[in-house]
């Protein structure tokens, strides 16, 4: 039997334990106070069960050691898990009687110190463009950290809707696996079986998960899954390029988005990097009359469209990848300022573009100005 088709089987036996393990996990979370009661910042109307991210957990945990065991040879793979074993611990105990900001910060830390020095995962040099490769030195561990901590708390700051971050997840490990399988030389195989791996664990859960979900991933699964896409993206960061750095900052174009904007949108409105609010995207698009399972199609299509662009980054010349990301980012600040993320009065590109196109209004700005 050919290795392809046993992985195929083995990727089957995989969801089927996830699917399997999901209703386990959903009678556990009730007994353990692992759930989400209906709140002002909850979009449940009743208490549900969390830690849904433990059947992904274990189910890819199974199959990955499975691998490793006996054609695989990827010697680093236990310290990645119990990186991640880390994580899920805090996850979990978060889910059970939620841990302020800084203990979780310490969770996936402490985690990250062991992918550094243990699963030897980080960054080492970094090639800048039309500069050449430059050693990163001392810098290489706070850089690791802050990448793990930022891409990992991106994903679960997603963490909104019922299927949001699971269905995200599954688009970006696609694309990292596809990306991983063709153009990351030496390891690309063995990273794209592990991603695989992952996605199959996660389809394993999903329908549970979708609208209307019986269980959520919880901060044990998005905090987990955000761990493993950021782990899966240093592999191919240790000599990291200005494509490499950028190709995965596009896969997770949505959730890193949507960070970056809250951090922006708390610093104006003079509140805590850390404190929650109801504007995040898919709290935006549902106040714009978007339907529950509207909005997280909408999202995956962003999803989808920021993935598409990844995969184009690597056949495109340094140039034209520059311009691809200046468009890009140009495209998404104007959907922004179009649905009020940061604020309905915090608008400078479109002012700008207005002032440009609107006679009337450019001389109403400049009367003004001299006044």
């Amino acid at each position: 039997m050919g290795f392809t088709f046993q992985f195929i089987i083995r990727l089957f036996l995989t969801m089927l334990l996830s699917a399997i393990l999901t209703p386990l996990i959903k009678l556990l979370a009730f007994k353990i106070g692992a759930v989400d009661a209906p709140g002002e910042r909850r979009i449940n109307q009743k208490t549900m069960p969390t830690a849904g991210g433990l059947a992904i957990f274990l189910s890819f945990s199974l199959l990955a050691l499975w691998e490793f065991s006996s054609v695989l040879g990827f010697s680093n793979l236990s310290f990645v898990l119990l990186g991640a074993l880390i994580v899920v611990v805090t996850g979990l105990i978060d889910d059970i009687k939620e841990l302020n900001p800084r203990q979780k910060t310490l969770g996936i830390t402490l985690a990250s110190l062991v992918i550094y020095f243990w699963a030897d995962i980080g960054f080492h040099t970094f090639s800048i463009p039309f500069i050449g490769v430059v050693e990163i030195g001392w810098l290489s561990l706070p850089m690791t950290i802050i990448w793990i901590l930022a891409i990992t708390n991106a994903v679960n700051l997603i963490d909104g809707l019922d299927g949001l971050a699971a269905g995200i997840s599954i688009i970006a490990l696609i694309t990292m696996g596809l990306i991983s399988y063709f153009f990351i030389p030496g390891n690309g195989v063995v990273l794209a079986i592990l991603i695989f791996s992952l996605i199959a664990a996660i389809v394993g859960f999903y329908p549970y998960n979708f609208y209307p979900a019986t269980i959520y991933l919880g901060d044990t699964g998005a905090l987990f899954l955000g761990f493993m896409i950021a782990i899966f993206s240093l592999q191919g960061l240790k000599n990291a390029t200005f494509i490499s750095v950028m190709t995965p900052m596009f896969i997770l174009g949505v959730p890193i988005t949507d960070t970056v904007y809250a951090m922006i949108r708390r610093f104006f409105n003079k509140q805590s990097i850390s404190s929650p609010d109801k504007m995040h995207l898919h709290h935006r698009l549902l106040s714009l009359g978007f339907t529950h399972r509207g909005a997280v199609l909408t999202i995956y299509a962003m999803a989808l469209v920021f993935s598409f662009i990844a995969l184009l980054m690597n056949y495109a010349s340094t140039w034209a990848t520059v311009l691809l990301v200046l468009s890009t980012l140009i495209g998404m600040e104007l959907f922004i300022e179009l649905i009020g993320l940061v604020g309905e009065n915090r608008q400078p590109l479109m002012k700008g573009l207005k002032f440009i196109g609107n006679r009337k209004y450019r001389q109403e700005i400049l009367e003004k100005r001299k006044k």
